[in-house]
């Protein structure tokens, strides 16, 4: 069971947010010239992909922990020592 929380919308949005930039390199690089480039193509694919990786997310991410809700230690930044 996933709990949707702050941490979980965060995680999820940093996720969907890399996917549709992902999605729109990979489209736009497909075309040869910069001229021949359909941006609602590239949009529309963009949009749907992030749309995709929040559904997908409901299903768990593994940064945050089901149980809690909150941030893994694993996961979370370390304080770095001098």
């Amino acid at each position: 069971m996933t709990i949707i929380t702050k941490n979980w919308f965060k995680a999820a949005g940093i996720r969907a947010i890399k996917t549709i930039a992902q999605t729109a390199a990979a489209t736009l690089g497909t075309a040869s010239v910069i001229e021949n480039v359909d941006w609602r193509l590239i949009v529309s694919a963009s949009l749907l992909s992030g749309l995709l990786s929040l559904l997908t997310s409901v299903a768990g991410l593994p940064e945050v922990d089901e149980r809690t809700g909150k941030v893994k230690k694993s996961l979370q930044p370390q304080d770095q020592q001098p």
